[in-house]
């Protein structure tokens, strides 16, 4: 019967729409619509359970999100920005300095007076 009903459903996109519905952007750039929310009959608190299970710390994190018709709850990171990105680059290389610093320190032989 399943298998009929998906058939028919496949064939018939506008009947498909109304019975699975639209998706709902729930996050979008950055900023929280508590009106798709409040219209989907989901809380904040259950938002983020969402987010943390797919891997972000916070909402703030989210660039978007996105109620599927099916009921799964898509998210999209925020991007970092250039600058970001450079810092972080930078601070890995010094680290990397640091550890060869180290390194360099300890095989030095020791000193003649």
């Amino acid at each position: 019967m399943n298998y009929l009903v998906v058939r028919f459903l496949y064939k018939h996109k506008a009947l498909d729409q109304l019975v699975e519905g639209k998706a709902d952007v729930l996050i979008d750039g950055g900023k929280l619509w508590p009106e798709h929310l409040k219209k989907e009959l989901i809380s904040v608190a259950q938002l983020e359970a969402a987010a943390r299970k797919q891997g972000f710390g916070a909402l703030s994190e989210v660039d978007q999100c996105i109620l599927e018709p099916g009921g799964t709850l898509s998210f999209i990171g925020k991007k970092p920005d250039a600058d970001v990105l450079r810092h972080k680059e930078l601070l890995d290389r010094i680290d990397r300095l640091k550890d060869e610093l180290a390194l360099l320190r300890s095989n030095r032989p020791p000193s003649v007076a």
